[in-house]
């Protein structure tokens, strides 16, 4: 596996898990959670090292935090999709098959992506080709995490950029198949948001796949020991991983 580091823009950082070998492989672009405040690192390359175990190229975004642009970490984002993608060749990487994965505030920000790629300067470079969300922020309304919101936006957001964030009403045809995986107990990020999403995507015709958990706090990442920060496993909630590989790999139609 070679692994390095990349400068995006500003603060953020791109680190690689290129697997060894001649074959093509898919990607999985993973943004941890830490609610626009900071970057959980037990949701970052402990799923990068899953994903590449089963045979994808696998890179986490270390993106801006708090920014003084709400629209900062997104833009970093797409041209995090934009360096992947011009570089298949080199990576032995399919250019068409490049999937982004958020937890918590990262899935806020892989989804922003998702809806928003389109109105982006990096358009059509930066469209991602799958959308995997564990545990997401999604809205900015009644079921909002209240924390990303302001980290993200500020004290005082305008309606315009309130409802540009609430993602749920973005959805359109233009985003990605996409993986939603939620526990019902969430006290943090509310499930309402992940099926907020679901319903949208299933308004707009986009394919998904969602699981909902009935037991598990915020935070779970692996839901296994290895990712364990005491907040506890789940055996049953540990089971997403799995799931969303074979999701992913139909998908992409990659053994």
């Amino acid at each position: 596996m070679i692994t390095t580091v990349l400068k995006i823009e500003s603060q953020a950082e791109l680190h690689t898990y290129i697997l060894d070998g001649k074959r093509t492989r898919p990607a999985v672009l993973i943004c941890p959670g830490g609610g626009y405040h900071f970057l959980s690192p037990r949701e970052a390359e402990a799923i990068a090292l899953q994903f590449a175990a089963t045979g994808f190229h696998a890179f986490v975004l270390y993106y801006t935090v708090k920014p003084e642009d709400y629209r900062q970490p997104m833009l970093e984002l797409s041209r995090a999709v934009c360096a992947i993608r011009s570089r298949a060749d080199e990576w032995n990487l399919d250019s068409e098959k490049i999937a982004v994965c958020g937890f918590s505030a990262g899935g806020h920000l892989a989804a922003s992506l998702a809806v928003h790629w389109p109105k982006l300067p990096d358009a059509p470079q930066n469209k991602p080709n799958a959308l995997i969300l564990s545990y997401p922020v999604i809205t900015s309304g009644e079921h909002k995490h209240a924390g990303s919101i302001l980290n993200l936006l500020g004290p005082n957001p305008k309606s315009e950029q309130l409802h540009e964030m609430s993602l749920e009403k973005q959805v359109n045809t233009s985003t990605p198949p996409t993986f939603l995986w939620h526990t019902v107990a969430d006290p943090i990020v509310p499930v309402e948001n992940s099926l907020m999403f679901a319903t949208a995507l299933r308004e707009q015709g986009i394919p998904f796949e969602l699981h909902i958990y009935p037991n598990g706090p915020h935070g779970l990442s692996l839901a296994t020991y290895e990712t364990d920060d005491g907040r506890g496993t789940d055996r049953h909630v540990a089971t997403w991983m799995g799931l969303c590989i074979g999701w992913l790999k139909d998908l992409f139609m990659f053994e």
